[in-house]
């Protein structure tokens, strides 16, 4: 068995990053841009930009998320000191048809580029590709980014806002926000000596995952379609790592939600587990459910994605936690699958992150 390479017992999790800052280093110094109403959840000084304006001073939504994920990256890598020719490869996406918030928001970068769909598990998603690409040698730093914002999302998935429709108490709210995170690999970290724009939090594990479907089909209701995917991720991540619930400072669900969140602890005390004294969840986080009528909590692929780039790394940073397990969630519906009659499936990505502070 080489350094730093376990056997895995499933094809599910590698933990082949261990001896690299494949996503550590470059991970912490994330930048996130999102509207001043994601500052609710938290007294939060670590998001980068915030404005009042919902449109970012675009003529539509859609531009406006594409302008967040714009700043986002630029951001990253002036903090990092890190020129964007130097990024090898960018892997972003967002909740728009054919990803055009990210095609067209980070176009002018001139990055060689994935577009990724996970719905709101593509910050994961783009963290375990990055990274095992850093790792491979595919190249030496890496950017991953996406984006969510509350106009585009109910325009393309619900109802126009203009309509004023009620809104079930499961529904969850779209956050409007952005986050970018640098990857780089530990010989890149040691060549450029980029130790003193970097800090010491590495991903030191992946566990992909898989579709899961319990055949529910209520789109107002995506925490209840979500949570079986992220508890499948976690028992697949506590299998293969060889480990317990006690083993992580945090185990952080990206947009489950109250009635996801309740849900996910039955399910997982099945499994025979309890992650009740370990769990977050990004959606109930952001949000200040006594001052913002947010109903089940936010969600999106901004509201992981800004969760663990100015509440979660921070924390890692300083040593406050020093494992925790990430697991952003993803409902795969679209607006055809659903008038179409089909059950919405939900799929979860678990990155393992460590600080050596």
């Amino acid at each position: 068995m080489e350094d730093g390479v376990r056997e895995r017992k499933d094809y599910g999790s590698d933990k082949r990053g261990a001896k690299h800052y494949v996503s550590g280093s470059a991970v912490s110094y994330q930048r996130c841009v999102c509207r001043r109403q994601q500052r609710g959840g938290w007294t939060n000084r670590e998001i980068d930009v915030t404005d009042k304006d919902d449109l970012f001073g675009a003529q539509t939504w859609e531009e406006a998320e594409s302008n967040m994920q714009k700043e986002a990256c630029v951001l990253a890598a002036g903090k990092a000191h890190v020129d964007l020719k130097k990024i090898r490869y960018l892997f972003g996406g967002d909740l728009l048809r054919q990803g055009i918030a990210t095609s067209m928001g980070v176009e002018a970068l001139q990055i060689p580029m994935f577009g990724l769909y996970g719905a709101c598990s593509t910050s994961g998603e783009a963290l375990a590709l990055a990274s095992m690409s850093a790792a491979a040698g595919y190249g030496g730093t890496m950017i991953a980014v996406t984006s969510s914002h509350f106009g585009s999302a109910e325009k393309e998935f619900r109802f126009p806002l203009g309509y004023a429709n009620q809104r079930p108490l499961s529904s969850h709210w779209t956050v409007t926000g952005s986050g970018a995170f640098l990857v780089q690999s530990a010989e890149e970290y040691r060549k450029q000596n980029t130790k003193s724009y970097f800090s010491n939090i590495r991903i030191t594990g992946v566990t992909v995952g898989k579709i899961v479907d319990y055949g529910l089909k209520d789109s107002q209701n995506m925490g209840a379609c979500m949570a079986p995917a992220a508890m499948d991720t976690i028992v697949q991540n506590f299998q293969d790592m060889e480990r317990k619930e006690k083993d992580y400072d945090r185990i952080i669900t990206g947009d489950l939600g109250s009635i996801g969140r309740t849900i996910l602890f039955d399910l997982i005390r099945e499994k025979g587990y309890d992650i009740c004294e370990k769990h977050m969840d990004c959606g109930m986080t952001i949000f200040d459910k006594e001052r913002q009528d947010t109903h089940a909590g936010g969600s999106g692929c901004g509201c992981a994605a800004v969760t663990l780039a100015s509440y979660v790394l921070p924390k890692l940073e300083k040593g406050e936690w020093k494992r925790v397990l990430f697991v952003p969630t993803g409902a795969l519906m679209s607006t055809v699958s659903f008038n179409e009659g089909a059950s919405v499936p939900g799929i979860a990505h678990g990155i393992v992150l460590e600080s050596d502070a």
